[in-house]
């Protein structure tokens, strides 16, 4: 595993904490809303709890919870890691729409994107979701994330779903405009977003 991946990163309105059992509860309350699970990539939570836990043992993913109040309200991962490129992906992210509009995915991007460029050294972030969630891809571009095209039978998904992706990145050149604009934002308060 990529040294320093998996760390607790503390903004205002969240906390990503890495992945735990103890975890495990929290989040599958806070998954039981279906509207979170029409995009990805299984519409059952402790389905994707199971694969999750066994990507993060396995190292090939850092899984973090998303927190606020007190409580798991979602999460979100490093994944595709590829140390020797200095290239990392963030995805698998949900969250409860409680949080939809309050700028808590505008703060855990936020503080993963910190994390990947300005400690762990990235030179370069990807993004992809599903082509048709217009939510996600909204998301990405008020980041914002550059567009960089469609892959056409990306993935199969939900049982055996042919998935259109639609890839995002930010690299480290655009880094400092990115983060300006997500702290301009996350300051104009939720009325920004």
């Amino acid at each position: 595993m990529w040294p320093g991946l998996s760390v607790r990163l503390e903004g205002r309105i969240v906390t990503l904490e890495p992945l735990s059992r103890e975890h495990e509860e929290g989040l599958l309350r806070a998954a039981a809303d279906e509207r979170i699970w029409r995009f990805m990539v299984t519409t059952d939570p402790e389905e994707w709890l199971r694969a999750t836990f066994a990507e993060a043992e396995a190292e090939v993913r850092a899984p973090f919870v998303v927190v606020a109040g007190g409580a798991p309200v979602g999460s979100t991962s490093y994944m595709s890691l590829a140390p020797e490129h200095l290239r990392l992906e963030i995805g698998s992210t949900w969250m409860n729409p409680s949080t939809w509009g309050t700028g808590a995915n505008a703060e855990a991007k936020l503080l993963l994107l910190r994390h990947a460029f300005e400690v762990l050294g990235c030179r370069r972030v990807e993004f992809k979701t599903e082509a048709r969630n217009e939510r996600a891809r909204g998301a990405l571009a008020a980041l914002p994330a550059r567009f960089e095209g469609i892959h056409r039978k990306h993935m199969l998904v939900r049982g055996g779903e042919r998935r259109d992706s639609a890839w995002y990145a930010v690299v480290d050149d655009e880094w400092p405009e990115v983060k300006a604009a997500l702290e301009a934002r996350l300051e104009r308060g939720p009325s920004a977003r």
